[in-house]
């Protein structure tokens, strides 16, 4: 199983969180809530209004998400959904834990959790237009937020 921090569509109450728990697309178990140890920008870019988190270490906000474990047909289809590692890449992050709900895993998970973070693999990208890194930085993302950004579902794209 590896560990997965997600900021933005795929979060619990997000218009992608369905893929997180259809199990035809593999196992996806809910850790608990953290946020990253350095400060990225998270924004909101494009005409369907995709969250992104532009892989520029020490820029921007500690960004709150949430931390799941999944197994490898999981971590497949995520590369997969993210387009990976064109429109993001899957990099190794340090997330500090919030709120941990964490069971199982033996004592390698307790541990990690009690120090306070983790590493965890994150969808961030490194290729995009450089009039983003002037785009607002959000701390944290909801499609129906107060920026009025909602996104919009790839089966409701032209």
């Amino acid at each position: 199983m590896a560990r997965v921090f997600v900021y933005g569509t795929l979060k619990k109450g997000q218009p992608n969180y369905k893929h997180m728990i259809n199990t035809a697309k593999g196992l996806a178990k809910f850790q608990g809530r953290g946020r990253t140890v350095e400060k990225y920008p998270l924004v909101i870019a494009g005409k369907y209004n995709i969250p992104y988190m532009l892989n520029i270490p020490g820029t921007g906000h500690h960004v709150a998400g949430e931390i799941y474990s999944v197994d490898d047909q999981m971590l497949q289809f995520l590369d997969e959904f993210e387009g990976c590692p064109d429109m993001y890449q899957r990099t190794l992050m340090r997330i500090e834990v919030v709120e941990w709900e964490g069971k199982g895993g033996g004592a390698g998970e307790a541990r990690a959790a009690a120090d306070g973070v983790v590493e965890c693999f994150v969808y961030s990208t490194m290729t995009y237009p450089p009039e983003w890194v002037g785009l607002p930085y959000h701390d944290s993302y909801d499609s129906s937020g107060k920026h009025g950004l909602s996104y919009v579902l790839r089966e409701s794209r032209d």
